[in-house]
């Protein structure tokens, strides 16, 4: 493992749960200032291993262009079929190659843990993208980034979590991360997908406030912010499991009735029937801006692991 302190050169970014809300501020503010006045010069001569063995569209293509903005260049794949894993190879033994042919690694993989394996194979800095149900944190920073910009703060929110909180590693990280500040959650689904009893402890220990519900239309109820996102068929373990949810929750138009004036919907996107398109153009949506906002975070989180920023 690399460094694990306040300095973030060097470091590796799997869990969000690593950070303490002193770096998340730090990392938001960095990512402010290469909003307002990227430096196309200030990572050249780097090079971006985009190692991506599960699909990818918003995060790899964010990290990318967060590379080449900065002047770095970008190697990697979309799919392990193309890679010599196809042929046996082990994860350990992939990444400690293709971190030799690089300065920094980003990878998404399906398997829980993932992430720490490969930043335990190399040297360089490593970016977990996903793995698996478990961690998603450079999708974090950039909720908190885009929470903070529609609202203003992060503190004092009532925020809602709506659809697969079991599955939805995004969400999982994000509650994590705010858990920092002062916020009360509300977790709306059904009882098979409701958010993991390990993370509701971890809550509970650090005298969150939070309640889980079934009923969309009361957990609406006050919130600030609401995080949606789509029942993900690919991580359940049968068809069956997954028939008896899909389509459970629809945030549509007919329900702006019954939200705040000034709620705000994220979604870490890609949607499917979830989130009507019917609400895309009104005052509540900022998702768009949010996958949006995966440029300037990534683009700081690169600059910082890097050294090139402090």
């Amino acid at each position: 493992m690399k460094v694990t302190g306040v300095d973030f050169k060097g470091r590796d970014i799997i869990s969000i749960k690593e950070f303490s809300k002193k770096e998340l501020l730090h990392v938001l503010a960095v990512a402010a200032q290469m909003e307002r006045r990227p430096d196309p010069h200030l990572l050249e001569g780097k090079i971006l291993a985009a190692l991506f063995f599960e699909p990818s569209t918003r995060t790899k293509m964010s990290f990318e262009a967060a590379m080449y903005r900065l002047g770095g260049e970008v190697i990697g794949f979309a799919s392990e079929k193309v890679t010599s894993v196809s042929k046996g190879e082990s994860l350990h033994d992939s990444i400690r190659i293709l971190g030799g042919y690089s300065d920094v690694v980003v990878m998404r993989h399906p398997t829980e843990g993932a992430a720490r394996v490969g930043a335990e194979a190399t040297d360089v800095p490593v970016i977990n993208g996903g793995d698996g149900a478990n961690q998603h944190p450079t999708q974090t920073f950039l909720d908190l980034y885009t929470i903070k910009k529609a609202k203003g703060r992060l503190d004092k929110l009532k925020v809602g979590f709506m659809g697969d909180l079991k599955y939805g590693r995004t969400v999982h990280s994000l509650a994590q991360a705010l858990s920092h500040f002062k916020v009360e959650m509300v977790f709306i689904a059904p009882p098979s997908l409701q958010m993991p009893p390990g993370i509701l402890e971890e809550l509970n220990a650090k005298g969150v406030k939070f309640k889980t519900i079934q009923d969309l239309k009361k957990g609406l109820a006050g919130l600030d912010v609401l995080y949606n996102t789509r029942i993900q068929k690919e991580r359940f373990p049968d068809e069956y499991e997954y028939q008896k949810v899909k389509g459970i929750y629809t945030l549509s138009e007919k329900l702006i009735p019954l939200f705040k004036k000034d709620l705000k919907i994220l979604h870490p996107l890609p949607r499917v029937n979830e989130l009507s398109p019917a609400l895309d153009g009104t005052s509540h949506a900022v998702y768009f801006e949010q996958a949006k906002n995966g440029v300037p975070v990534r683009m700081a989180l690169l600059a910082l692991v890097l050294g090139a920023v402090k």
